[in-house]
């Protein structure tokens, strides 16, 4: 299964530290791929790259002009399009058959987001439907998409790695 993450809406100053949150949870969670529209961020870009240089791993990140040519792309080149938002149908509900697809783009809002992006959405899907964080939705989703596999351990290859323990911090450098 291939996921790649669209966040919608970036806006500075106020969601510097929540896209950065979106990116890091879209590549620890299993996403390959963040494109983001809004407000251009060559701080964010630069901090994704900074991470994935110490801690491993290729994650993309790209800066989008439209929304809706970067949905219109995926859908051409056969991806099932996630929408985010507390309005939408159940999660449980629709998983089975958004598992079934093999490519998915999930898109994440931040502003309010344009009727648009409900109606080009293949899924508009919920984890709950009260106000929440983006990131929680974003990371509940990939956690069932995932059915958990970006839990077991993995080596990215960094340059750092956490050694799992019990009590303390266990930090190696690699390289």
């Amino acid at each position: 299964m291939q996921i790649e993450v669209l966040r919608l809406g970036h806006r500075l100053p106020r969601d510097e530290r929540i896209s950065t949150h979106v990116a890091l949870v879209a590549r620890a969670f299993g996403a390959s791929a963040m494109a983001y529209t809004g407000q251009h961020d060559a701080g964010l870009e630069e901090s994704i790259r900074r991470i994935c240089g110490n801690w491993g791993g290729e994650f993309p990140i790209t800066y989008e002009k439209s929304v809706t040519a970067v949905i219109k792309k995926h859908k051409r080149d056969g991806f099932t399009i996630v929408h985010l938002t507390m309005y939408g149908l159940a999660l449980p509900d629709v998983l089975p058959a958004i598992k079934s697809r093999g490519k998915i783009l999930v898109v994440v809002g931040s502003e309010q987001v344009p009727r648009e992006i409900y109606e080009l959405a293949d899924f508009n899907v919920s984890i709950t439907n009260q106000p929440h964080s983006e990131v929680a939705a974003l990371a509940m989703t990939l956690d069932r998409l995932m059915e958990g596999k970006e839990l077991e351990p993995h080596d990215f290859g960094g340059r750092i790695r956490i050694v799992p323990s019990a009590r303390g911090k266990d930090v190696v450098e690699t390289r």
